[in-house]
């Protein structure tokens, strides 16, 4: 395997081992059952840094380096793959997996090399104090639980005292993470939680959803990923559960997942932490020095898609983060130390996005020290299938953080006394 896995790492031809000083890895996983949403991820991921190199000649006048390996979403690849990478000094890793996740919490933290989980991995890691080197900007699956309850209750003008929530989930530690965050929302706002846990890789819910046929929940929220959603999708639809109803988290919600299932999902919701669609004017420095010059990672039918933009967008935070760390330590040629220090004082601002060609396309927010999980705020996005596309139906909306930060403070100090960790102090 260790074989395989280090014939996989490769360049993307951005510049040469001698000559590259910020060197960047994808834990790619374009094969398997979750490849639906692993490669359009790792297209725009692996184009935002090779339009960095192609038309600005790297980050701060130092070429970039971009070295992939394929994880096939299996957690002991996904460690073979950092392990086989980590010594050409990546700056920074995204794997795109709470499981890969989880067993390299501990390994960066040894190594002092960022992690960053967007959006997912462990939700407490926000906690900056407890987890200084993994970063979970700008939101977590907390937030998104939060986020999606909320707009359920605009719904239902109000309240959800007396209604019932299913929420079929991934059977994985991904899966499992909005559990505890919505029993406590349930306990809050007085409605009944159902949990409806899908085997992997999810390809069989038919007990799944003949019990939601027969329960009649009022709304269905998903944590799923890959061949699960569509799966869901199709099912929900075969049940003609209301698609205005069923909402389901940001890894729920890509033009993969509602497709297969044709006219019926239409209406069908999403929560998400960014803009839609390819309408934003970094694209055409995308098409000219990335698609039609031949160097797009994949063969460009992602682009502007809701996965491919999301990957886009990590791989924006962590060249904004490179910067930072060149502006903070006054050298171009950075250290993951320093990449450290450039995420932790990381502040993206409307001007900054207007300036990159995405006004507009996510929330103005900054990083300390204790925070690392940014405001956490999110979107509600739906399925127009006449379309063809995602179209967003609300402003950003803010998580209820009254009921998440004691989750969080009460998590990661649980986890520092297990690690025996000493919490440090943010002055």
């Amino acid at each position: 395997m260790r074989k395989t896995l280090l014939a996989t790492a490769a360049f993307l031809g951005m510049a040469s081992a001698a000559s590259a000083q910020l060197v960047f890895a994808g834990l790619d996983y374009r094969t398997g059952p979750y490849a639906p949403g692993g490669v359009p991820f790792a297209d725009g991921y692996a184009d935002y840094f090779t339009l960095l190199q192609a038309r600005d000649g790297g980050i701060g006048g130092e070429p970039i380096e971009y070295l992939t390996c394929e994880t096939a979403y299996n957690t002991e690849q996904g460690v073979e793959c950092y392990e086989s990478t980590k010594g050409r000094g990546v700056l920074v890793y995204q794997p795109l997996s709470t499981g890969i996740t989880y067993q390299l919490i501990p390994k960066v933290t040894n190594d002092q090399i960022p992690l960053h989980t967007m959006g997912y991995g462990r939700t407490s890691a926000a906690n900056g104090t407890v987890f200084p080197w993994v970063f979970n900007y700008p939101g977590n699956y907390w937030d998104a639980a939060s986020v999606i309850v909320k707009h359920m209750l605009d719904v239902e003008g109000g309240s959800l005292e007396g209604k019932k929530i299913a929420l079929v989930y991934h059977n994985s530690a991904y899966g499992k993470e909005p559990i505890r965050t919505l029993e406590e929302l349930s306990k809050k706002h007085g409605f009944e939680l159902m949990l409806l846990p899908v085997d992997h890789p999810g390809q069989e819910q038919k007990a799944t959803w003949l019990q939601i046929r027969r329960d009649r929940p009022d709304f269905v929220t998903m944590w799923g990923w890959g061949v699960m959603n569509q799966v869901a999708i199709q099912e929900a639809v075969s049940i003609r559960f209301p698609m205005d109803r069923f909402i389901g988290v940001w890894w729920s919600a890509s033009e993969n997942d509602v497709a297969p299932a044709g006219e019926g999902a239409h209406g069908y919701k999403a929560v998400t932490m960014h803009g839609v669609g390819d309408g934003y004017p970094i694209y055409a420095d995308l098409r000219k020095y990335v698609l039609d010059a031949g160097k797009a990672a994949g063969d460009a039918s992602n682009l502007g898609t809701v996965l491919y933009n999301r990957g886009m967008m990590a791989a924006m935070f962590a060249a904004e983060a490179a910067r930072k760390a060149q502006e903070i330590h006054g050298v171009s040629k950075i250290t993951p130390v320093m990449m450290r220090d450039g995420m932790e004082a990381l502040e993206i601002t409307e001007a900054r996005l207007s300036e990159i060609g995405l006004p507009g396309f996510a929330a103005p927010f900054s990083v300390s020290c204790a925070d690392h999980g940014g405001p956490g705020v999110g979107m509600i996005q739906q399925w127009d299938a006449t379309e063809k596309k995602f179209v967003l139906i609300t402003d950003f909306i803010a998580p209820d953080r009254e009921i998440i930060g004691p989750l969080i403070e009460a998590d990661s100090t649980a986890f520092a006394q297990e690690a025996g960790i000493t919490p440090r102090t943010c002055d």
